[in-house]
Formats: C-alpha cells, structure tokens, sequence
C-alpha cells in the first residue's frame, strides 16, 4: 500500500512538472507572439485561457483521486473560475475596440489577468500553477519595460523549472530520512 502512494505521487510529479513546464513554453511562445502582432497575441491569449483552464482541470482531476462527485465539483468550480477570467478577457477587448487602450497594452493587460487567474487558481491545484502565473505576471512586467525581454524571460522559466525539480528532490529526500 506504501509503495502505491510513492508511485502515486512520483506520477503525479510528472503530471504536474510536464503541465508547468508545457504552460512555460506556450507562455514564452505567447510573450513573443504579443511583441510580434499584438494582434494574434490577442488570439492566442484567448486561447489560453481556454488551455490554462483545460491543464488546471486535469491536475484537479489526478488530485481527486477520480471519484465522479470530486470531478463534478471541480469542473464546476474551475469552469466558474475560468468563465470569468474569459469575461474580463473580453473586457479588455472591448476597451481596445474603442481605442481606450492599444493593441499592445491590451496583450499585456490581458496576460495579467491570466498571471492574476492563474496565481489564484495554484491556490487550488498546486503551487506550480501558482509559479506560472507569477512567471506571466513578470513576463509581462518585463517585455512593458524592455525590448530584448526574451532572453530574461527565457532563463527566468529555466530557473523556475529547474528549482521545482530541485524542491521536489529534496523533499524526496526528506521524506525518505
């Protein structure tokens, strides 16, 4: 039964690292998307809201142990969460329709409200969620300030991917001992 446990959970380390460092590059590729055509930035943030609310699910789901009643109330819940982020999103865009806010400063805007939907929604999945939307909060703090914001960016995310499988070893061995 122990044994169980530990493989549960080591899977469940997989899942989630792979979901953190997937939501890294689809982060990366949508900062430089934005500073290319905030246009298509606008698309592909839409998107992932849809992608991040999609990933948060699944993680839920592992954690719940997959009983039905437990998926019910997260897909409620994460639908709620994400359905108005999406809201927000479309906010924004009405501004920028009517030229209250810049294409540009509208990709940026709504990156912080994934960064601001994503930290809150860590507080219920895990603390990877959460470090992603930190990431996208200073990513887009971060290409506001400077132009060659990439390469930061870039070796912010490996940091971060790099700590988490650091964390996890450790705690491993703490465990262990």
């Amino acid at each position: 039964m122990l044994g169980d446990t530990k493989i549960t959970a080591k899977r469940r380390f997989y899942v989630e690292e792979s979901i953190l460092i997937l939501l890294l590059i689809l982060s990366l590729v949508g900062v430089r998307i934005t500073d290319y055509s905030p246009v298509d930035g606008y698309g592909y943030w839409m998107i992932m809201v849809f992608v991040f609310a999609l990933l948060a699910i699944t993680i839920a789901w592992l954690q719940s142990r997959h009983r039905i009643s437990d998926f019910k109330k997260i897909v409620r819940e994460q639908s709620l969460h994400w359905f108005t982020s999406l809201l927000v999103v479309e906010g924004v865009f009405s501004l920028q329709k009517t030229e209250h806010l810049s294409q540009a400063d509208a990709g940026l805007v709504i990156m912080m409200i994934l960064a601001q939907s994503t930290i809150l929604d860590g507080l219920r999945v895990g603390w990877r969620f959460s470090l992603v939307g930190i990431f996208l909060g200073v990513s887009a703090i971060i290409a506001a300030h400077t132009h060659h914001f990439f390469w930061i960016e870039l070796s912010i995310a490996i940091f971060i991917v790099i700590g988490t499988i650091f964390v996890e070893v450790w705690k491993e061995k703490r465990t262990r001992t």
